[in-house]
Parts: structure tokens; sequence; C-alpha cells
């Protein structure tokens, strides 16, 4: 037991010593220390002001929740119809559902779209701009995105290719002279131009959709330089957003619904076509008792009763067909709408000068605790390597 004590006891002595003698440097060093953190903190003050102020805009959505929405009621018109009975493929949970509405938002043709929306803005007596004008013409970048963005620059003019916009996007570089290059995609087009591509990185990074778990609430959050565009596109991409979602709700019960609306004009066509037989036959044989005149008449009265019975469900399905438009269009209830935005989001300058004037008396404090001891390692082992 004396043993162990006499083994742990100078062990004890050795940190407290290590520590006392680590306190001791770090003190030697308090100077070099403060002057590297006073130094983060001057680095730190002028990157938080060399970001541009940024705003950001939100909008709340509350969506209806999805029920099913199975019909039978197109099954029956198609068996009057003679194309089949059976009811229509009953509806599940919906393909759009609140969870991807975030990559609806970020899909390259609604960020084509939306890049094309004109937007009021702050500048010159709140000119109004298109999106794609505001993010490459009237976006600022810090002073370190030129020299960031240099080798890009000079590889694009070796390589006689026209800027990626995407990657200057990435880089921050000025992109003045990349408005030019960005075309309008054609319809039908599988292809992306270069600039097309980056804006659609553009737009992504400005605008995002959040959706809550639990809750199922939609944020729609818009950051921008201008204050005013932000509130405006946020509540743009709200209205887009729900437009797309209930055209897509809506998409089969408006098929059905123009379904039932020819299948009910070709019965009405027949159903006039029968009763003017019948009438005209009734006219050719007046004063006429043959039975077979009798039989022809009686046959084409029930043609005509049979068509009429056609074209009255048809109807029925018709009015069934709209209500049916009506209950699958969803219903999005504004929580929050998008105000504009008085403080700016980003930069957190405080945070930022915080972080660097840490980094500065960190590096300053591994500096003095690692290089010292490494250095004197090296010399002493050099100086014993040198001994004959």
């Amino acid at each position: 037991m004396i043993k162990e004590n006499e083994i742990v006891q100078p062990e004890v002595q050795e940190e407290e010593i290590d520590l006392v003698e680590l306190a001791m440097k770090l003190w030697d060093k308090r100077r070099f220390i403060v002057k590297c953190g006073l130094i983060g903190l001057a680095v730190g003050i002028v990157i938080a002001l060399s970001i541009p102020k940024e705003y950001e805009a939100s909008v709340t959505l509350v969506p209806e929740s999805a029920g099913a929405r199975g019909s039978s009621s197109m099954g029956a018109l198609a068996a009057l119809a003679g194309f089949g009975g059976g009811a229509v493929n009953a509806g599940g949970r919906d393909a759009v559902y609140p969870g991807l509405y975030p990559d609806v938002v970020s899909s390259v043709p609604f960020a084509l779209d939306l890049s094309e929306v004109v937007l009021p803005t702050g500048i010159e007596d709140n000119e109004q701009l298109t999106l794609k004008q505001i993010l490459t013409e009237h976006t600022s970048r810090p002073w370190w995105s030129v020299i960031m963005g240099l080798p890009g620059r000079v590889a694009g003019m070796f390589e006689g290719n026209t800027p990626d916009l995407h990657a200057t996007a990435k880089s921050a570089i000025s992109v003045d002279s990349l408005a030019d290059n960005i075309d309008l995609i054609q319809p039908n087009s599988m292809h992306l131009t270069k600039g097309q591509n980056g804006l659609v990185g553009l737009v992504n990074s400005c605008v995002s959709v959040s959706v809550d778990a639990k809750t199922q609430l939609i944020k729609i959050s818009v950051t921008m330089q201008d204050a005013l565009a932000a509130a405006s596109l946020a509540d743009t991409v709200a209205n887009r957003l729900t437009d797309f979602v209930t055209a897509y709700r809506t998409n089969k019960a408006r098929h059905d619904l123009a379904f039932a609306k020819q299948i009910n004009q070709e019965a009405q066509q027949r159903y006039y076509d029968a009763q003017q037989a019948y009438a005209k036959a009734i006219d050719r044989n007046q004063g006429i008792i043959l039975r077979s005149a009798a039989i022809d008449l009686e046959r084409l009265q029930n043609e005509a009763t049979l068509a009429y019975n056609l074209y009255n469900s048809t109807s029925q399905q018709v009015q069934m067909a709209e209500v049916k438009v009506q209950e699958s269009t969803p219903v999005f209830t504004v929580m929050q709408p998008a105000v504009v935005p008085f403080k700016a989001a980003k930069p957190r300058v405080m945070m930022i000068i915080v972080a660097f004037a840490f980094l500065g008396a960190f590096g300053a404090l591994g500096y003095a605790l690692i290089v010292p001891p490494l250095v004197d390692t090296f010399k002493s082992k050099k100086a014993e390597q040198s001994k004959p």
C-alpha cells in the first residue's frame, strides 16, 4: 500500500509542476497573446464591415391537411359512356407533400421562371427590376472576392469559354460583365447554358423553404441586399408555390371534368339526334295504322328515351366533377405575411469580430505552447548529433 502511494505521488507532483510551468509560459507570452488577439479583433472589424448587408424576409404558411381523394364518379361515367366499368384509381397520399416543397422551389424550371419576376426595389426611386437583374447587376461583393475569383477568370480566358455564373457566385466575383451571358431557357430544352446554371444557383442561394416536421408549418425565407425586393420576392414565392400545389392537386379533377363535359356533349348530341328522328317519324306516319310503322315509332321512342337518360346521367356527372375540382383545391393560410425588414440579418458583426479575436488569441496560445518546445527539442537533437 505504501509502495503504491510512493508510485502515485511523484506523478501528481509532476502534473502540478507541469501545470505551473504551463501557466508560467502563458504568462510570459501574455503580451504576445494579447497582441494577436487585438490583431484578430482588427481583422474581424475589417471583414465584418466589408461584407454587404443582407435583409431577410419570410412568409409562414399553414397547408391544408391532405386526405384521401379517391372517387368512383369518373368510373361510373366511363361505364355509362361505354368505356368499361370500375372505379377510377383511388388517390392516396399526395406525391407532392409538404416535405417536398423545398425541392419544388429549388428546381430548375421554378428558379428560372422566378428569375424573370419583376420586383420593386429601393434602387433609384423604387425602380422595378427583374430578379435576374438584381442578382447580377445590383448585388455587391466583398473586396476579397476579386482576388479569390481571379484564377477562375484567367482560366476561363485561356479556355475561351464564357464565365460560369455559378462558380462566380461562389467566389463572389463581380457579375456585372456576366449579365449578358444569361440566356432565357428555350422551351422543351434539356440543356442549360453556364449562365443559366449559375442563375439557378444564385436564385437558390437567396431563396429557401423549410417545413416543420411536427406542425407542418411552411416557412419561405428570402435573403437579399434590397429589403423591399426581399419582401416582395418572399410573397411571390409563396404565391407561386401555392399555385403549383393547387395545380397539382386539382390536375386529375380538372381532367376528369373535361372528360365529363366531352361525354356530356356527345350524349347531348345523341339525344337531340334521337329526338329529331322520332319527331320526323311521327310526322311521316300520321294517319297510318300499319303495325310496322307503329313498331318503328316505338323503337325510335325507346332510343330517344335511352339517349335522354344517358344525357341526364352525364349532366349529373359533370356537376359532380365540378364539385370534385372544388374539393381538391387546397387551402393555404398565411400565418405570417412578408414584411419589409428594417434590420439587416447579415453580417452578424459582433459574432464575426469576437470569432476573429478568439481565433487570434487561440492561435497565439497554441503557438506559445507548441512551437517553442518543438524548437528546443529540435536544437537539442541537432546538438547531440553534432557531438563526436
